[in-house]
C-alpha cells in the first residue's frame, strides 16, 4: 500500500492533462479502492467495540475479500455508473483514470492487487516494499517509511512540487474550473477561496504525511531504515505467494485456464483503455482547433439597429 502517492499522483496527472480530466473524480477515483474498506485492516472501535478483520491481507486485496476494489474492472464499472448517473464522459473517465493510478501504484508492495480479477485472483506483485498492515496503522508505518515506499512517496512529492504550478489560483481558474463540473456547480454557492482550499487540500495532506510519519518513525522512535528491494526486512510481511497459494485452486485445469483468463481479461481492457486514450486526444484536438479558429464578427439583429440608429439621431 501507498500512503500518500494516492493523495499526490492527481496533481500530477491534472498538470499533464490539464482540461482533458475533471480533478474532483480524478481524486475520488485515486481513493477510492480504499474509502471503505481500509478502516477494517488496522480495526476501528465504535462504543467500546474493536472491529477488525481476521485476515487483513486477505480482505484488504484478497479474495474472499474486498481485493476486488483494486482491480481495473472495478474502475470501469464504476466510471460506466458515474457515466449512466450524469451522461458526463469527463467524470467517467476522469475517475477511471484515478482507480487505475491506485491499482496500478498497489502493486508495489509485496502483496499485489487481484488486477485482472474477476479472470484471476491472482495478486500482481512487484514486491519493492513491506505489506505489514496486519500488524497495525503505527508498525505499518513505521515499516513503509523505512523501506522503498518511503522513496516512492519521495519521488511523487517530489514530481508534484515540480508541478507546483497547479496549485496557483490562475491555473486553477483556467484549467480546473473550467473543465471540472463539480467546482463548476459548487461556484454558484461558495467562494473561490474556499474551492482553492478544497482543491489544495490532498496535496497538503499527502506532503504533511510524508513528512510527519518520516519524523515518527526515525525521530520520535528508531526504526531502522532497510531501503533493500522487499524491505524493510525486519517487520514480517505478507507476500502474494502467501495468497495466492491459498486461493489458487490445485486442479491441472484451472491452473492452466486462469492465465489465459488474466491474458485475455488484460488484453480486453488494454484495448479499451487505448481507445480511451484515442477519444481523450481527438477531444483535446478538437478543442485546440475550435480556439484558433477566428471568431465571426458581432451581428445585431434589426430590432437592435433600429434602435442603436434611434439613440444616434436623438442625439
Amino acid at each position: 500500500m501507498s500512503w500518500a502517492a494516492h493523495d499526490l499522483e492527481p496533481y500530477v496527472i491534472q498538470r499533464h492533462l490539464g482540461k482533458r480530466v475533471a480533478f474532483m473524480p480524478l481524486l475520488l477515483g485515486s481513493y477510492a479502492p480504499d474509502m471503505f474498506t481500509k478502516w477494517f485492516v488496522y480495526g476501528i472501535g465504535i462504543s467500546g467495540w474493536h472491529i477488525k478483520a481476521s485476515d487483513p491481507a486477505r480482505f484488504h486485496r484478497g479474495w474472499p475479500g474486498v481485493g476486488f476494489t483494486h482491480s481495473l474492472i472495478f474502475g470501469v464499472l464504476l466510471s460506466l455508473v458515474i457515466y449512466g448517473i450524469w451522461r458526463k464522459p469527463i467524470l467517467a473517465y476522469s475517475f477511471l483514470i484515478g482507480q487505475f493510478a491506485h491499482a496500478l501504484t498497489d502493486t508495489g508492495d509485496t502483496v499485489g492487487t487481484m488486477l485482472f480479477f474477476p479472470f484471476t485472483t491472482h495478486l500482481f506483485s512487484i514486491g519493492a516494499w513491506a505489506y505489514a498492515g496486519q500488524l497495525g496503522r503505527q508498525v505499518d508505518a513505521g515499516a513503509y517509511y523505512s523501506g522503498l515506499g518511503f522513496v516512492w512517496d519521495a519521488i511523487w512529492l517530489a514530481w508534484a512540487m515540480v508541478s507546483w504550478r497547479v496549485l496557483t489560483r490562475e491555473y486553477f481558474r483556467r484549467e480546473v474550473l473550467v473543465a471540472d463540473p463539480f467546482f463548476k456547480w459548487a461556484n454558484r454557492t461558495i467562494s473561490e477561496a474556499t474551492m482553492l482550499a478544497l482543491y489544495r487540500a490532498a496535496f497538503f495532506y499527502g506532503a504533511t504525511r510524508l513528512i510527519a510519519w518520516s519524523i515518527w518513525a526515525h525521530v520520535v522512535h528508531s526504526f531502522p531504515l532497510d531501503l533493500r528491494w522487499g524491505g524493510p526486512h525486519w517487520v514480517h510481511a505478507i507476500h502474494s505467494s502467501d495468497l495466492n497459494a491459498a486461493a489458487s485452486c490445485p486442479c491441472p485445469c484451472c491452473r492452466a485456464a486462469k492465465p489465459r483468463l488474466a491474458m485475455y481479461g488484460g488484453l480486453v481492457l488494454a484495448v479499451r483503455f487505448r481507445r480511451l486514450g484515442d477519444r481523450l486526444i481527438g477531444h483535446a484536438r478538437a478543442d485546440d482547433e475550435a480556439e484558433a479558429l477566428p471568431r465571426p464578427p458581432l451581428r445585431l439583429r434589426p430590432r437592435a439597429i433600429r434602435a442603436a440608429r434611434g439613440g444616434a439621431s436623438s442625439g
